[in-house]
């Protein structure tokens, strides 16, 4: 009989078209315009050559400290794969005019010293400014050590110089860089999850008799009650755990979105994720004593709050929560749930990862066992 009732659930839920739509084929559209608004985020920041002029003057070309300086960081040192410079060379009337054009970022004359010309300030113009702040300092160093002791040249003090010591140590915080992108999935997963309250819904309704004739009939069945809830449950979680499988390959498969090789964690949690949304869901209708209509709007409301929470409409709303309010990153399941991805993918521990599963597993209980104390006192005096 249990099985029975299942297959007769399963196919309740995927005839229904509404909820399919919901529940699968909106959350793969918003998936595949997020892939179109982000795709090019990160390259956008990828850092490219400066592109500045030189005014080839005579005062340039007696500067041999400046002309090989500018050699090692510029596109003329073939040696080096990325350089901080792509050099023209240029008179003073033609540096204006590219100024002006926007095709060189700044230039650079000798006339009685270094000079440097912008239209504007900007990033571009800074490291421009730093690199010849750097190398009036360390010339002005080489002159007064120079003047004051003579034999430095012979003991290798240009050397010296021209050797730069990083006394910091770069050490990776962790497996994989950070991705701000990667978030925006990573919620869209868990607002998917928390979809599947429209499934515990639908399930809920079913079986109360002032609700559908379905219900009606339920309720006089000579099959227990809750037994048949059991086999609901089972259906929706079922059908939401496919759905949620199927974005996540077309997440990795089609829109290359990063997950990790942690496969059975990646699958835990699908799994935790998709009953805590069900059980959500079953736990709003069986608490609120309206329509189905005012349950599905509390239940998108509710959804949509926590997806926004959790960083889905602006990743920096994750980390505004966790600064100010942090109680409320461990009281939203949506959060939570895109907490497990990004941890997987970005910790080399699993200790945030079993915390935040641990909460979702909670959640799932607390749900589960209002649904059932609510459910269970439920009597009617007439069908």
């Amino acid at each position: 009989m249990f099985f029975h009732n299942y297959l007769y659930r399963l196919k309740c839920i995927v005839r229904d078209k509404q909820t399919m739509f919901w529940t699968f084929l909106f959350p793969i559209l918003l998936a595949t315009l997020f892939y179109m608004a982000f795709s090019n985020l990160s390259s956008s920041e990828n850092f490219s050559e400066i592109k500045i002029g030189i005014v080839n003057n005579d005062e340039y070309k007696k500067n041999i400290d400046f002309i090989k300086a500018i050699e090692q960081v510029s596109s003329s040192n073939s040696s080096r794969e990325s350089n901080l410079f792509d050099i023209t060379f240029i008179s003073e009337e033609e540096g204006d005019k590219l100024l002006e054009d926007g095709k060189i970022e700044g230039y650079i004359y000798f006339d009685n010293g270094i000079k440097l010309v912008v239209k504007k300030s900007g990033i571009n113009q800074s490291i421009i400014k730093g690199f010849l702040d750097d190398f009036k300092q360390t010339s002005s160093t080489v002159v007064t050590i120079v003047s004051n002791n003579p034999a430095a040249i012979q003991n290798g003090l240009l050397n010296n110089i021209s050797s730069r010591t990083d006394y910091l140590k770069e050490v990776a915080p962790s497996k994989a860089a950070p991705n701000t992108v990667v978030n925006y999935f990573y919620s869209l997963i868990a607002m998917a999850c928390l979809y599947g309250s429209f499934c515990g819904l639908k399930e809920v309704n079913a079986i109360q008799a002032n609700l559908s004739p379905q219900g009606s009939r339920v309720n006089v069945a000579p099959t227990h009650k809750l037994k048949i809830f059991m086999a609901s449950m089972f259906a929706a979680t079922t059908v939401q755990l496919v759905e949620i499988f199927a974005l996540l390959g077309y997440l990795t498969l089609i829109l290359k979105v990063n997950f990790g090789s942690q496969l059975g964690y990646i699958a835990l949690t699908c799994v935790i994720g998709t009953i805590t949304g069900v059980t959500f869901g079953t736990c709003i209708a069986s608490i609120v004593k309206k329509g189905e209509g005012i349950k599905i709007g509390i239940l998108i409301g509710l959804s949509m709050i926590m997806s926004f929470l959790s960083g889905m409409m602006n990743h920096d709303m994750k980390y505004i929560v966790n600064k100010n309010v942090p109680i409320l990153g461990y009281l939203n399941p949506a959060n939570l749930i895109a907490d497990c991805f990004y941890s997987l993918y970005y910790y080399n521990t699993h200790a945030q990862f079993f915390k935040d599963i641990a909460m979702l597993s909670v959640f799932a209980a607390v749900f589960s066992i209002i649904t059932y104390l609510v459910l269970r006192r439920q009597k009617y005096a007439s069908l």
